[in-house]
């Protein structure tokens, strides 16, 4: 479909993966009302912010931005400047007071409106919120506009039930409800022909995904079929959710990576408690070792919240020790951070700012050593990598990633972004591992 007099839209994304992939929904909206994407908002007819309000510093950013984009409106008054996504759902009594410059206010649920807003606003509409949550909305054949690369991310579900105390997700995602089977199997179909190799499946909870098709083993089941699915990844699932069925299927499949994300928020059984976490410390550590049963040599990765309010010294050194126990070969690690709306921040028993910052400080450096020291232990061995892109460092080496989400660089040979390949480890620095091709063609120069 061509246009003329081609707009441009600009988009910038906050936040967790999820919101990428709303931005892509966002992006395929724009281009299917003649719009184009540009690189410059200084140039674009349209400005969206896709914002996120887990953390506190995510709102400041982007309030910061948009006061940045103030200006631009002055100058040219029919822009169109619009907030999207969690922030939007949050907050946007705040937005209107304080940043009256912006168009449009949108939650999670509303981005179909997209295309009428656009229209309505040529006749003089002016400012448009939409935040009403959703019982139903799951964006369901609409396939999003992607940037190349090798990696895809599919949205499976909206929405959270856990209620987790320190979490905003529910009141700004709503609840959850789940897209069938055949429609996420139909999107993954027209990634690969569009050249992905690697899907990640995505989720406030992804393994509590449900439908009158099956649950979340038999999806994975169904995607792991796909033709030209080389490797497959889900982000996050909840401990409780975990159950033997998904193991099965995931130590069934060589192309389910060897990877699983398992959020612990804390190591302390009172303060999981206060979490509204619904597992213990000892049925996660059991949990873990189970997951290593079905999968030697899985990687496990987490999240980990210091400073939740209450939390005590020996509290956190509780923490400290799952994590040495477990040994993750990865974490995000961050200090609590009060999100108004949820219970925890309405305890009184709040952490100083700077003993979470020493707390934080103390979990990096017992998680810096579980990382070398579980990327020590795979020198010497060779694992498959997928090729995605140039090493920062070096052109002449390739950066990619192993099923345990681990990256290696490598020297380049005659491979490609997207082949996936023999490398041979044989060093472990910091949290990069480095190897060789151990099929390696090079490309000769003929003189």
């Amino acid at each position: 479909m061509t246009h003329t007099n081609e707009k441009i839209y600009y988009i910038e994304t906050y936040g967790c993966q999820m919101n990428v992939y709303d931005s892509e929904l966002v992006s395929k909206m724009m281009e299917e009302c003649g719009y184009k994407k540009g690189d410059d908002y200084r140039k674009a007819d349209a400005i969206f912010l896709n914002t996120c309000s887990i953390r506190e510093k995510a709102e400041e950013t982007v309030h910061n931005r948009l006061e940045n984009f103030q200006y631009l409106k002055k100058k040219n008054p029919s822009l169109l400047i619009g907030v999207l996504g969690c922030m939007a759902q949050n907050l946007k009594d705040d937005i209107l007071d304080s940043k009256p410059y912006v168009d449009i206010i949108l939650g999670p649920d509303s981005y179909r409106s997209i295309p009428k807003l656009l229209k309505d606003r040529t006749n003089k509409m002016n400012h448009l919120v939409d935040t009403k949550l959703s019982k139903y909305e799951i964006y369901d054949e609409l396939f999003p506009s992607r940037n190349e690369g090798v990696n895809s991310w599919v949205s499976i579900m909206r929405g959270c039930d856990k209620f987790c105390t320190f979490c905003i997700v529910p009141f700004t995602r709503g609840r959850e409800r789940s897209r069938p089977i055949d429609s996420i199997v139909n999107e993954i179909k027209h990634g690969v022909e569009e050249g992905f190799v690697e899907f990640t499946l995505l989720g406030q909870n992804v393994n509590s995904y449900n439908t009158p098709d099956g649950k979340f083993p038999e999806l994975l089941d169904r995607v792991a079929s796909i033709e030209g699915v080389k490797r497959l990844r889900f982000s996050s699932p909840h401990p409780q959710d975990v159950d033997d069925h998904m193991l099965e299927v995931m130590s069934s499949y060589d192309n389910i990576c060897n990877h699983v994300h398992l959020p612990l928020q804390s190591g302390n059984d009172r303060i999981l408690k206060r979490m509204n976490r619904s597992y213990t410390s000892n049925e996660f550590l059991i949990l873990a070792d189970k997951i290593k049963q079905y999968m030697p040599g899985c990687s496990i990765t987490t999240d980990v919240i210091v400073g939740f309010p209450g939390e005590t010294e020996e509290e956190f050194e509780d923490t400290l020790n799952v994590a040495k126990k477990v040994g993750f070969n990865f974490a995000f690690m961050f200090k609590y951070s009060s999100r108004p709306g949820t219970k925890a921040s309405g305890y009184t028993d709040q952490i100083p700012e700077e003993i979470k910052q020493k707390r934080l400080e103390r979990l990096i450096d017992v998680q810096l050593d579980n990382t070398l020291k579980q990327n020590k232990a795979l020198v010497g061995k060779t694992i498959k990598v997928l090729v995605e892109k140039e090493s920062k460092k070096s052109k002449e080496q390739w950066a990619g990633r192993t099923e345990g989400n681990m990256w290696v660089v490598f020297d380049k040979g005659s491979e490609s972004v997207g082949d996936l390949i023999d490398v041979k480890i044989e060093d472990a620095r910091g949290v990069t591992l480095f190897g060789i091709n151990v099929n390696r063609e090079y490309k000769y120069e003929v003189a």
